[in-house]
């Protein structure tokens, strides 16, 4: 399939085929305001991640548990020494037909090891880590729309960066030529993320600008992941492990982690910094995608005493709400629609990966459109807005459609899939069948006031 890169983000628009004269504006639009929900809902990339089991092939259980990322760490202990085997390399490509079938997306991995910490098993040298890469990038590549982001891996125990047997960690040359790998080996619209601030500054000094989010460069492509979170004062030495304060670490991630993945899971029970608390200030101030829901047992179930388990099953990665939206209820075929809407991010982050905003008018026919509007932008904490002018279809028959934001999967493979259309938090709004965000009505009526162009062949925005 394409990657995401390839789905623009703003529609062509054709002009006219013919002139028109505008006879006079679209009449007036209607403010709708809308009520937002409490309930907590699946949706794609974000919320607690379970590890997966690979002797399961049943991935559905995952979603209708309400879980949309699972962990797949693929181990290759068994060739530490060796190129990996064809049958190995199948093994890995057909593995994400599974993930397809539930409805869920990977958090990948791949180490050579399951520790033990400090003293863990083998990883393999530099030249056999870039082979291995090299063999697994035409199967990133294919997969990439079962795929959410990819943890750098590969060295040390569990893939984590430290206590390498052939000293990778301690050699920042071996690191970056194994981050430019990874990168290289993934599509653009999509993320490697590393298990330590000072790795990621050592290559990026400078913090992430919104200027240069989502710009398909290397900085804008590496997100962080926290496998000790709040574990101790320092996160078992998460931070300041190089020439950085924690401080400074903790400042330069609350700003590059409004625009990469941020994901991770807890090593340690650690009272009180690992109680609510001191765990929603941080998921909210380093914008937290997803958390592992089965590690570490203590500190998860202290946050289910505690009382905020369930505020972060809603506000891990993004919420969004509508407030709002206007627009003039009739239009004539080749009449214009004046559309504009107001919502809210409730979450920890907005939306990482690429994803298409379609408006939907779904009735006697149905058409869609892609709308100029990128959702990474709809930030956390915040109320975002669009507007968008519309031409309908000269031959639109009449009768009343249903006007519904669509936020489907970017990948066309997955588009058609429900599962992986992004829901708001609203009440009513959710149509479960076809993935849309119901805003309300539209009645296509030929007598309705405003200007018309016969020309019109399709529904479009207009500039």
């Amino acid at each position: 399939p394409p990657t995401a890169a390839e789905v623009p983000l703003s529609p062509t628009v054709p002009p006219p085929t013919e002139a028109f004269t505008p006879a006079e504006e679209a009449p007036s639009a209607v403010r709708t305001e809308y009520t937002p929900t409490d309930q907590n809902f699946p949706n794609p990339e974000r919320g607690f991640s379970s590890e997966v089991d690979f002797d399961d092939p049943d991935y559905s259980q995952y979603y209708e548990d309400g879980v949309t990322l699972v962990y797949a760490t693929f181990r290759l202990d068994d060739y530490v020494e060796s190129e990996l085997p064809p049958d190995f390399l199948q093994y890995v490509d057909s593995w994400f037909d599974l993930a397809r079938s539930g409805g869920v997306k990977a958090i990948l991995r791949f180490s050579y090891n399951d520790g033990p910490f400090p003293f863990p098993d083998p990883d393999a040298d530099l030249d056999t880590i870039l082979r291995h890469v090299e063999q697994l990038t035409p199967i990133l590549q294919k997969n990439a729309d079962a795929i959410a982001w990819l943890e750098a891996g590969f060295i040390g125990a569990w893939g984590e960066w430290h206590t390498s047997t052939n000293g990778l960690d301690d050699d920042p040359e071996a690191k970056r030529k194994i981050l430019l790998a990874l990168l290289e080996a993934m599509p653009q619209d999509r993320s490697v993320l590393l298990r330590y601030p000072s790795d990621i500054m050592t290559n990026f000094p400078q913090p992430l600008s919104k200027a240069a989010a989502f710009d398909g460069s290397a900085q804008a492509r590496v997100g962080f992941h926290n496998d000790c979170f709040l574990s101790t004062g320092d996160d078992e030495n998460t931070y300041g492990r190089g020439k950085y304060t924690q401080e400074q670490e903790m400042e330069y991630l609350a700003q590059t982690t409004l625009f990469v993945p941020v994901g991770g899971e807890s090593c340690a029970y650690n009272p009180p910094r690992s109680d609510c608390p001191t765990a929603l200030a941080e998921m909210e101030r380093f914008h937290f995608d997803e958390i592992g829901d089965g590690w570490y047992p203590e500190t998860l179930d202290a946050w289910q005493r505690q009382g905020c388990y369930v505020e972060m099953e809603k506000r891990l990665g993004y919420r969004l709400s509508l407030v709002s939206a206007a627009w003039n209820k009739s239009a004539a075929p080749g009449g214009r629609l004046n559309l504009s809407v107001e919502l809210e991010n409730g979450g920890f982050s907005p939306i990482k990966n690429p994803r298409p905003v379609y408006l939907v008018l779904d009735g006697e026919s149905r058409r869609e459109v892609l709308l100029p509007v990128d959702p990474r932008f709809w930030f956390p904490g915040e109320t975002s807005s669009f507007d968008a002018r519309l031409r309908l279809p000269a031959d639109m028959p009449e009768g009343v459609y249903t006007l519904a934001l669509w936020l489907p999967d970017a990948y066309p493979s997955l588009r058609s899939d429900p599962r992986y259309a992004v829901r708001f938090a609203n009440q009513d709004v959710w149509n479960e069948e076809n993935g849309y965000n119901v805003l309300g009505s539209v009645t296509v009526d030929s007598q309705a006031a405003g200007d018309i162009d016969p020309s019109a062949g399709e529904l479009i925005v207009l500039p």
